[in-house]
């Protein structure tokens, strides 16, 4: 009986060993797999299925194929910083649906694919760094509501669109400077949402027009948008909705309502809460900015109707008058003839 146990023992313990690739080290009572600085080219194989961190920094991976992590459907961190990657399979990340922090950090990605983000809908931390990136899916404001942290600095967005940052409503931590941002109207969204979120963010440096160049697109003043404003009425006034909505939201958390009226200090499973210890949201002062910022835009819009009535005005007195001098003009011609014909008629009963 003691050389059957010593024999499955041996044998649980040589499958667990086997189950380490060569080219890394294991640690088993942790579940954590490091693999950089190997001078790898594909993702190691024959990892262990209840591995939760895997390090690949610092190799030589060119892309991620279809289910490239398959073997791992535990994983929680996955590190892929410092490699040669240019292309993403859709379904590289398929099965992974524990991952709460990947890192693609310093690689060559040019663009995400939406379908890549189904799969990680449970990120807390997403590193896209030191790329090409030049745009942004869709599908990154539904896949990630539950991130805290993004960053995409030093790539090559030149704008994005508010709408990939409203969904995220537990982002505490973004990073886009390095970033060539062209602050023209396409920015204006940005601009809004950036002086409205009260955690970290590091500065958005204009790059186009000459006219911002260098400057913080937070800093630059609303009247330097005044042609976005002329031109696009609509979106003037859901910048303005959308800010106002965002200072009731801020005004509910700075205020935030009373305590229940069982005055119980334990969460709901049970646990003691410390009132000292509370994670709280950083304080922000009010922006009297925005108040400015919304009477000077209703402002110029109400001085644009205002002149654009004017001239309607103008136009239309204008015509009116001209209208009447002509018409003027052609009751005098048509008497003229009229005199002329009579006269003739004279004529020629006198020549009779």
């Amino acid at each position: 009986m003691a050389g059957v146990v010593f024999a499955l023992s041996s044998l649980l313990l040589l499958q667990t060993v086997s189950s380490c690739p060569k080219e890394c080290s294991c640690d088993t009572h942790t579940k954590v797999v490091d693999c950089r600085g190997r001078g790898l080219y594909d993702i190691p194989r024959k990892l262990h299925q209840d591995t939760l961190e895997l390090y690949l920094q610092n190799n030589h991976l060119r892309g991620l194929g279809s289910m490239s992590f398959r073997e791992t459907p535990q994983l929680q961190i996955l590190d892929l910083a410092n490699n040669s990657i240019t292309t993403l399979s859709p379904s590289a990340l398929l099965g992974l649906r524990s991952l709460k922090v990947l890192s693609l950090a310093n690689n060559s990605i040019r663009e995400v694919d939406r379908r890549l983000l189904v799969s990680i809908r449970n990120l807390t931390i997403l590193d896209l760094s030191f790329n090409t990136i030049g745009g942004l899916p869709g599908a990154l404001a539904d896949s990630f509501h539950i991130l805290t942290h993004l960053s995409l600095q030093y790539n090559r967005l030149t704008k994005l669109d508010r709408i990939h940052l409203e969904a995220l409503g537990n982002l505490k931590v973004l990073q886009l400077k390095g970033n060539p941002w062209r602050c023209d109207c396409h920015l204006i969204g940005l601009k809004l949402w950036l002086e409205t979120f009260a955690f970290k963010v590091d500065s958005v440096t204009c790059v186009q027009p000459h006219l911002m160049l260098e400057r913080d697109l937070r800093h630059i003043p609303y009247e330097l948008f005044h042609s976005c404003m002329i031109t696009s009425y609509s979106y003037l006034f859901a910048n303005i909705h959308y800010l106002d909505n965002k200072h009731r939201m801020l005004s509910g958390q700075l205020h935030p309502s009373p305590r229940s009226p069982s005055g119980s200090d334990f969460s709901h499973s049970g646990e003691a809460v410390l009132p000292e210890c509370e994670a709280k949201q950083r304080s922000r002062p009010v922006n009297y900015r925005h108040a400015i910022a919304t009477v000077v835009i209703t402002g110029v819009v109400c001085g644009i109707v205002c002149l654009m009535m004017l001239a309607a005005a103008v136009y239309g007195c204008a015509y009116a008058a001209i209208n009447a001098k002509y018409q003027r003009e052609l009751k005098m011609k048509a008497k003229e003839s009229g005199l002329g014909e009579e006269q003739k008629n004279i004529d020629r009963e006198e020549d009779k």
